[in-house]
């Protein structure tokens, strides 16, 4: 009965704007990820683990906006975020504003792992990753042309901006996505799991920090479901996306599919909250919502029902 769900973004992804190359990229990424995740369900593999390794394939992938591919701040660095609980426990981890972590989401496990503690900032979440010996890259590491350019047209046009697969359109229309990744798990054992990790936004100051790294918010797991949101990230704060479904499901018997329509369409959209979210739940049901015209996401049960799409 495992399962498995995740995200590489939401948002207004203009279908003008993916080349059939581009196109036949990111579901190849998407696919590599899903392949990785489900080969390690299959053999048994705890969720926490499976969702710790789905996330660092889309961080390694430059496509995505998390770990390689993060977006570049006003300063023209990178500050990235990460959480992962785990439903079994309720223990969860998270980091914000890394800066050299290989893969971010490696450093929120470290967290929940060898502190007391669940969410850790920059510049502390760097040094304890470092102290543990985690993978750590200089600042080329995560240059990618596209993002810098991204970069040169949020400061032209003097705006902060979520990650956009193209050139930006007029504000009236803007081709953006939201960028963050993510993946949830129901293994063999019953077990649940969501795991989150961003790059931000382009052109961000103040080490604005959005809702992945927010437990409740960005990411949850309980013995119920699991969690991972992509989205504006102030609206997402707002409305607690993740424990909102969770609450929704123990307080008024949705099922998990409903509890994620009414968040999702009936209380983000209304108030302009863009994106979307995937989920699971403990009999291994996947839900993978989004109020824009699209989502990255891919997902596989073991009755073999696959998925792999953007709009």
């Amino acid at each position: 009965m495992f399962a498995l769900a995740l995200h590489g973004g939401a948002g207004t992804i203009a279908r003008t704007s993916l080349t059939p190359t581009l196109e036949a990229n990111y579901r190849a990424a998407l696919r590599a990820a899903l392949d990785t995740g489900t080969a390690l369900l299959a053999q048994g593999a705890p969720a926490l683990d499976v969702v710790e390794a789905t996330v660092r394939s889309l961080e390694d992938c430059p496509l995505f906006n998390a770990g390689r591919g993060a977006v570049f701040t006003h300063d023209g660095h990178h500050e990235m975020d990460a959480a992962l609980m785990d439903g079994a426990t309720r223990r969860a981890g998270a980091v914000a504003g890394v800066r050299q972590v290989q893969n971010p989401i490696r450093a929120a496990r470290l967290v929940m792992e060898a502190t007391e503690h669940v969410l850790l900032a920059y510049p502390g979440a760097d040094d304890l990753a470092r102290e543990h010996g985690l993978p750590m890259q200089p600042a080329e590491y995560f240059f990618t042309q596209q993002r810098f350019d991204q970069l040169q047209e949020a400061i032209a046009a003097g705006r902060m901006q979520l990650d956009h697969a193209a050139s930006p359109a007029p504000a009236a229309d803007p081709n953006w996505k939201k960028g963050t990744v993510g993946a949830v798990a129901r293994d063999q054992h019953g077990h649940l799991a969501a795991a989150t990790s961003t790059g931000g936004m382009t052109n961000k100051r103040y080490s604005r920090i959005g809702d992945t790294p927010l437990i409740g918010a960005g990411t949850w797991a309980d013995a119920r479901c699991a969690i991972s949101c992509t989205g504006h990230g102030e609206f997402f704060i707002r409305a607690v996306v993740g424990y909102d479904v969770a609450c929704l499901m123990e307080y008024k018997g949705l099922s998990l599919a409903e509890a994620c329509r009414v968040v999702v369409h009936d209380k983000l959209a209304p108030v302009g909250g863009e994106g979307g979210l995937i989920a699971v739940d403990a009999a291994g049901n996947l839900a993978l919502p989004f109020n824009s015209e699209g989502m990255y996401r891919a997902s596989r049960n073991a009755a073999g029902e696959e998925q792999v799409a953007i709009y």
